[in-house]
């Protein structure tokens, strides 16, 4: 962890689902995306995960045109491939083929130099877990502020 520098996290995939497994993707990059997203330009908002011909694959991950480029510069919402190992990949396609799972984005990061992609398996939550998970936090929030002026 002493070496990574988060650029961008997905904030909507742990209140909407419940992440179990999590694995470290490498991203297939052209030249000015890497150089927009160590400026911090990129979003993983409404992006997801999907496995198609053996390969993993990011949809709508937004990645801002690299403001130094010239008219070579990429698209901003194209599928990029993930790099993968052979048996992380089957076990993400037999997760959501037969256990009902969801493969979301989680988190952005460089590692090292390199943009590397945190993905999980995650279930859909309820309404009333969300209501659950946001009343925990409450209360967890409200057990800190108490213990700070306690003390």
């Amino acid at each position: 962890m002493g070496n990574q520098k988060t650029v961008a996290l997905n904030k909507k995939a742990r209140y909407d689902y419940e992440l179990f497994d999590t694995f470290e993707a490498g991203l297939e990059l052209k030249g000015t995306e890497i150089k927009s997203i160590r400026h911090g330009k990129v979003q993983l908002k409404d992006s997801y995960i999907s496995i198609r011909d053996g390969q993993a694959y990011i949809k709508e991950m937004h990645i801002s045109p690299y403001e130094f480029g010239n008219r070579f510069n990429h698209e901003q919402t194209r599928d990029r491939r993930l790099l993968l190992h052979k048996n992380e990949i089957l076990k993400l396609e037999q997760a959501t083929k037969i256990k009902g799972y969801t493969i979301v984005p989680v988190r952005i990061y460089l590692s090292h130099g390199l943009a590397k992609l945190e993905i999980a398996l995650a279930k859909g939550k309820n309404l009333h877990d969300k209501r659950q998970s946001e009343k925990e936090k409450d209360a967890k929030r409200e057990i800190e502020k108490a213990m700070k002026f306690k003390y």
